[in-house]
C-alpha cells in the first residue's frame, strides 16, 4: 500500500534538493540542444535506477535498532542540510555533443550524463535516508522518481524561464530548512525513544 503522505513529503524534499542540482543545469543544456523527449527518456531511466538503489539502502538501514536508526538518519539530515547551505553556484558543466540526433544516442547522453554524475549525489543519499525512516520502500521510490522526473522535464522544457524567476539560492535554503526540521525530529526521536 502507497502512503500519500510519504509519497508527498519524499518529493516536495527531493524535488526542492534537486532543482539547484549540477544535474538539473545539465538537462536544461542538454534540453536546449537536442528532442525533449529523447534527453527525458535518457535522463528518468537514469533517474529510476538511482532511486531503486537509493531505497533498497535506505531498507537494509531499517535493520538497526530504531534509536540508533533515528539519530543516523537526523545526522544524515543535518549533513545534507549543511551541504546545501554551504553550496557554493554551479555554473553549466559544458556537455559533449553526440555525433547524430538519433534517440539512442541522445537518450544514452542523458542516461550517462545522471548515471554518473548523480551517483552518491545528495539526493541519492537523502532518498535512502528517506527509505530507512519511513520504512516504506514504495511510497519513498514513488515520492523520489517523481520529484526527480519533475524536475528533470523543468529543466529540459522550461529551465531558462523557470531559473529567471525562482532564485536559486531561495530554494536551496528552503530544501535545506526542510532537511533541518527532518534532523532534528529525527534526533528528538532518538533521544526520547
Amino acid at each position: 500500500m502507497i502512503s500519500l503522505t510519504v509519497t508527498a513529503l519524499v518529493f516536495g524534499v527531493v524535488f526542492l534538493a534537486e532543482l539547484p542540482d549540477k544535474t538539473a543545469l545539465a538537462g536544461l543544456v542538454l534540453g536546449t540542444r537536442y528532442r525533449a523527449s529523447y534527453v527525458f527518456a535518457g535522463v528518468a531511466a537514469a533517474f529510476a535506477l538511482h532511486v531503486a538503489l537509493a531505497v533498497a539502502a535506505g531498507s537494509v538501514l531499517t535493520l538497526l535498532p530504531q534509536q540508533i536508526l533515528h539519530a543516523l538518519t537526523g545526522v544524515l539530515f543535518l549533513g545534507g542540510a549543511a551541504v546545501l547551505l554551504m553550496k557554493k553556484d554551479e555554473d553549466e558543466e559544458e556537455i559533449r555533443k553526440p555525433e547524430n540526433q538519433s534517440f539512442w544516442k541522445v537518450a544514452g547522453s542523458g542516461f550517462t550524463l545522471i548515471l554518473v554524475a548523480e551517483f552518491g549525489d545528495l539526493t541519492q543519499i537523502m532518498t535512502a535516508n528517506l527509505a530507512a525512516r519511513y520504512d516504506d520502500p514504495l511510497s519513498v521510490g514513488l515520492g523520489a522518481v517523481l520529484a526527480l522526473w519533475a524536475v528533470a522535464g523543468l529543466g529540459i522544457v522550461g529551465g531558462k524561464a523557470l531559473m529567471k524567476r525562482v532564485p536559486l539560492k531561495l530554494i536551496t535554503k528552503v530544501a535545506a530548512v526542510v532537511m533541518l526540521v527532518l534532523g532534528g525530529w529525527s534526533l528528538w526521536e532518538a533521544v526520547a525513544g
